[in-house]
């Protein structure tokens, strides 16, 4: 077993005892020592995520060094892979000079070309389509948001409804209906350019069989954009860039006079019951924080001094308990912000009404003027074009701190 799985092995235990603490002790039967004992459970706990967090980013470290950190497009074309994923390796491994009249045409077949004098390729769908699932793995909001793909990068208006006040009406015998037309209205899903920035790979890997420089690459350019995007989706301010979340969403709660960087249990709790119930119901709802919040939480206890958070764990490849505060599940995003004077660090509600476009082509760039093959390197830059909108302010509510 490695250090990392004993690691995970020993916190799924210590969550499991916290939470039998909270479920077994209740009311006026959860006192002190219920507390010093959950407290202790949670420090350790605490512990073990940092040290997973540092483990992690060690084994991370490793794979990037020796380029293990890709899982497509392996090592040197072979007939196992796909056309596209030859014409890629081949793209990118030999100088456009080096290329043969029938490794243009393929190159030209498979990739359509954008801005050719430039090196610009619309790579193959299938390999555009595993760049933009590997965006999810760096962010928060692909996990929560509802996506939508299109063709093109064509204006878009996506029809919204907010049907929470609308109601019935009780009627006499032989008596007429009131009219009441639903009220529709539209956001607008622009399509924004977010790019890779330029990476460079020595000539000499390139000239490596060995070396996977197709999945390096588009892996790399995932990770780039999948943050990039990630932190549009959630603070984007809407110039050239999406409206993230954060800008979008509706006054829950303010903090009073004071709670600048601070925010209090029935802070929480008010910003909980901002939310229509008819969302709540719908099971979607939960809270988005920042792990900086998370840490003031998993000391925070309500007005019965029992903790208001509770720790996840798994249960090997089934489905475990997530973490949960006040009894809803939690969503950690590091791009939200922390507290600060007017900063609004915490979100409550339904986060599939935050509307992500993908626009499906993946364009991929290659640099080989002077200013590379001088340092003995080719430049490698992709972009995709995305859009996000919050489509129902009322289903996504903000806790901001005090302005002073």
């Amino acid at each position: 077993m490695s250090y990392k799985d004993k690691l995970s092995e020993r916190r799924n235990a210590l969550a499991i005892e916290a939470r039998r603490v909270l479920d077994t002790h209740k009311g006026a039967d959860f006192g002190k020592d219920q507390l010093a004992q959950y407290d202790t459970l949670t420090a350790e706990i605490c512990d073990i995520d940092a040290r997973l967090s540092t483990e992690q980013a060690r084994l991370d470290k490793i794979a990037e060094e020796s380029f293990d950190d890709v899982d497509n497009f392996k090592g040197k074309p072979s007939a196992s892979q796909s056309t596209a994923a030859q014409v890629l390796n081949t793209l990118m491994r030999k100088r456009d000079r080096d290329l043969s009249d029938a490794e243009r045409v393929a190159i030209r077949n498979t990739m359509s070309t954008t801005t050719g004098s430039q090196g610009g390729y619309t790579v193959a769908s299938e390999i555009g389509d595993k760049v933009i699932e590997k965006l999810k793995a760096y962010g928060a909001m692909r996990d929560v948001a509802t996506i939508i793909t299109t063709d093109s990068g064509n204006p878009l208006s996506y029809p919204t409804s907010d049907g929470t006040s609308e109601t019935g009406e009780w009627l006499a015998e032989n008596a007429a209906g009131s009219d009441s037309d639903p009220s529709f209205g539209t956001v607008a899903l622009t399509a924004y350019k977010a790019g890779s920035k330029i990476i460079t790979v020595p000539i000499e890997l390139l000239e490596d069989a060995a070396f996977d420089v197709a999945g390096f690459v588009m892996n790399r350019m995932a990770q780039r954009i999948g943050r990039t995007t990630s932190a549009g989706y959630t603070t984007g301010t809407g110039s050239a860039q999406p409206y993230g979340v954060a800008a979008r969403a509706s006054a829950g709660k303010v903090g009073a006079n004071g709670q600048t960087t601070t925010f209090i249990y029935d802070d929480l709790v008010d910003l909980y019951e901002s939310v229509d119930q008819a969302y709540i119901d719908s099971g979607n709802c939960m809270f988005m924080f920042s792990q900086t919040v998370r840490k003031a939480l998993r000391k925070m206890v309500d007005t019965a001094g029992r903790p208001i958070w509770t720790p996840s764990y798994d249960v090997g490849s089934a489905a475990g308990m997530p973490d949960e505060l006040l009894g809803v599940k939690v969503k950690i995003n590091n791009d939200l912000a922390v507290p600060a004077a007017s900063a609004k660090p915490i979100l409550f509600g339904d986060f599939s009404h935050y509307i992500i476009r993908d626009v499906r082509q993946v364009v991929l760039m290659k640099f080989e003027d002077s200013n590379y093959l001088t340092k003995g390197q080719i430049g490698f830059m992709g972009w995709v074009r995305t859009a996000g909108e919050l489509s129902n302010t009322s289903a996504v509510k903000y806790y901001q701190n005090a302005a002073i």
